[in-house]
């Protein structure tokens, strides 16, 4: 995730041009929530925080609810809380929306949902041990956690921006993979997977990548206004039916590189857990 998002998320609704970056994150994401709902049988779905990276927020279980799946969502601003819930009204699609000032309680029955989910927004929660058990409560098959990848280069690059005078609400020391992992286990989850995803042939650069690759072929100086705009939205609006292939143009590096590299490329980390004592599945291929 980009820091000046924290700043400048309410553009992305007023021009939802993400950009080819936030759409092969967003086509790679798909893919893993498809293979983790297929394998548990997943009928219900909670992602908290929805805030996490560039882009438009709170989409990242469009997909799942365009599948029947029943999603809910919480988020700590209430005006990005509207602004999601009008968009998800225009697409003529469903979710619960709640408003959830630190993530410290959630607010719902034991085990009331298959998965829980959350991308790229551990440092938003306002204490990691309180949340990851109140997480584990409400979530019974499956808990899939995804953060930025902080041996990469573009997360070290971005990173620079952050003082925790300038962003006190933020926690970069959440996404520590040790203490993630240290954590599930006490509240008796196992981890069943984990990997690098988000490993495209352009660096985690706060950027759009159209210009970026331009400028690495050495073509042409273009500016940001003159790109194509690039959106997800015409995918879940029916008006780019090959928008997913279009992405997956891009995944060769994701595909074939060995883990060593995408240790330092990779944008992001996914780690799946579920209950302990659970039989445990094979290991997820995504492409």
């Amino acid at each position: 995730m980009a820091v000046p998002i924290i700043n400048d998320w309410t553009k992305y609704f007023d021009n939802p041009d993400e950009g080819l970056g936030s759409s092969y994150e967003r086509i790679v994401l798909n893919k893993l929530l498809d293979y983790v709902c297929k394998v548990y049988k997943i009928q219900s779905a909670l992602e908290t925080p929805c805030f996490g990276f560039t882009g438009i927020s709170g989409i990242n279980l469009l997909n799942l609810a365009r599948q029947g799946i029943k999603v809910s969502l919480e988020d700590h601003n209430l005006e990005r809380l509207e602004k999601i819930r009008e968009l998800w009204q225009e697409l003529r699609l469903h979710t619960d929306i709640k408003y959830n000032p630190d993530y410290v309680q959630l607010d719902y029955p034991e085990k009331h949902f298959d998965l829980g989910f959350n991308f790229s927004a551990l440092w938003f929660t306002q204490n990691i041990k309180s949340f990851l058990s109140e997480f584990c409560r409400v979530c019974h098959k499956a808990i899939l956690i995804c953060v930025p990848n902080r041996n990469g280069i573009g997360y070290k690059m971005q990173i620079k921006d952050y003082t925790p005078e300038k962003y006190p609400f933020l926690h970069p020391e959440y996404l520590d993979l040790a203490t993630i992992r240290y954590l599930m286990k006490q509240n008796k989850w196992q981890l069943e997977d984990e990997n690098y995803i988000d490993c495209p042939p352009w660096p985690d650069i706060g950027m759009k990548k159209e210009l970026f690759l331009n400028r690495l072929l050495k073509k042409q100086e273009i500016q940001e206004k003159d790109t194509e705009p690039v959106t997800i939205l015409s995918y879940y609006q029916e008006e780019d039916s090959k928008f997913a292939e279009k992405m997956f143009r891009y995944s060769f590096v994701e595909r074939t590189a060995p883990k060593q590299f995408k240790k330092y490329w990779a944008h992001h980390y996914y780690l799946l857990f579920t209950p302990e004592n659970k039989k445990k599945k094979k290991k997820i291929v995504i492409l």
